[in-house]
């Protein structure tokens, strides 16, 4: 099975990049929301940021990819408990999908063949500890929105149906791709997302060369293509795994928390969540570059990611929500 395509190898979209990297370091963060056209990497970049981060530990033929015996649910039907590492999961949610594909259902096949009631898992038990990717997600079916806002909210996915009474973890990175061309996302699923980046096509020719030369590599001499990006894809991975560490030990100064709150307040975003991410964003960039304290600098730096899917619409301000934020970050913070 052909592995995915080296992140490092990715041209340009370093917003992207560096949205899906920050989420790596701090998966609290809440998930990243990629707008724009076709083809610019989108699901790329998903599959390639999961392929590059170290495999996870999990309980063997446990469903929900639980961490140790402790956590593995009791339907799960697991006597003996061992653990093996697996690569990070990455599912995707398709359009059209129904809610019980989503969240598991009754068993029909063990129903009818031992007259057991059994719980079948679905796709969020699949992507516990992962990624779940959802593209064209402003075209999501609106009960599905309704379904993914509460388990996003509580990190854990309810079924009570057809007899069954099902709790399981479900605790992971969304990432959410779509063309705002074909349709508005709603508000509250909108908030949902921690971070919000827009790509584009390049423009330069020798860019659009380059990612055509990669691409093809990519396809006609894969062995070769993967053994030239190996080592910068495991520079990132130890720089995320180092940053994850130098999080926990990183200080955060007064004077870092009224920045964000004042930049918070002049841009008028709802809610605190705005807040709280762009807290959570910043120091996490701050870790990645191995900084020691959460500067004015860092919360520059990713308040437009932050911040540009949280500002309610003026229809007077033609400039879009990405160049308000950068306004406004000028005039609060210098």
């Amino acid at each position: 099975m052909k592995q995915p395509f080296p992140f490092s190898a990715i041209v340009g979209q370093d917003e992207m990049k560096r949205a899906m990297i920050l989420t790596a370091i701090d998966p609290s963060i809440g998930g990243v929301l990629v707008f724009g056209d076709r083809g610019t990497g989108k699901s790329t970049a998903v599959r390639a940021l999961a392929a590059l981060l170290p495999p996870i530990t999990a309980v063997k033929g446990c469903p929900v990819n639980s961490e140790n015996a402790a956590t593995v649910p009791e339907w799960a039907g697991i006597d003996t408990v061992s653990t093996h590492e697996v690569p990070t999961p990455v599912v995707d949610l398709p359009l059209g999908v129904s809610e019980d594909r989503v969240t598991g259902a009754l068993d029909i096949e063990r129903a009818l063949t031992k007259g057991e009631k059994a719980f079948q898992p679905g796709l969020l038990a699949r992507a516990n500890r992962g990624y779940l990717y959802i593209d064209e997600v402003n075209l999501l079916e609106d009960h599905i929105v309704d379904l993914l806002l509460d388990v996003a909210q509580s990190g854990e996915n309810v079924v009570e149906r057809e007899g069954l009474s099902i709790r399981h973890a479900a605790r992971f990175v969304l990432v959410g791709s779509g063309n705002p061309e074909e349709g508005e996302l709603r508000p509250q699923l909108l908030d949902r997302f921690g971070l919000s980046v827009e790509v584009a096509s390049p423009k330069d020719i020798d860019a659009r060369v380059e990612v055509i030369r990669r691409r093809d590599g990519y396809e006609t001499d894969n062995a070769a293509f993967m053994l030239r990006w190996q080592a910068e894809d495991a520079a990132i991975r130890e720089q995320i795994l180092g940053a994850r560490k130098a999080l926990k030990k990183l200080k955060t100064p007064e004077t870092a928390l009224r920045d964000v709150a004042e930049l918070c307040l002049a841009l008028g975003s709802d809610g605190l969540r705005g807040e709280l991410t762009l807290l959570k964003a910043a120091r996490a960039y701050a870790a990645w570059r191995d900084d020691t304290a959460l500067t004015r600098g860092h919360i520059r730096d990713v308040a437009p990611m932050a911040l540009r899917h949280r500002l309610r619409r003026d229809p007077l301000d033609e400039a879009g929500s990405g160049t308000r934020v950068v306004r406004i970050v000028e005039e609060v913070l210098g």
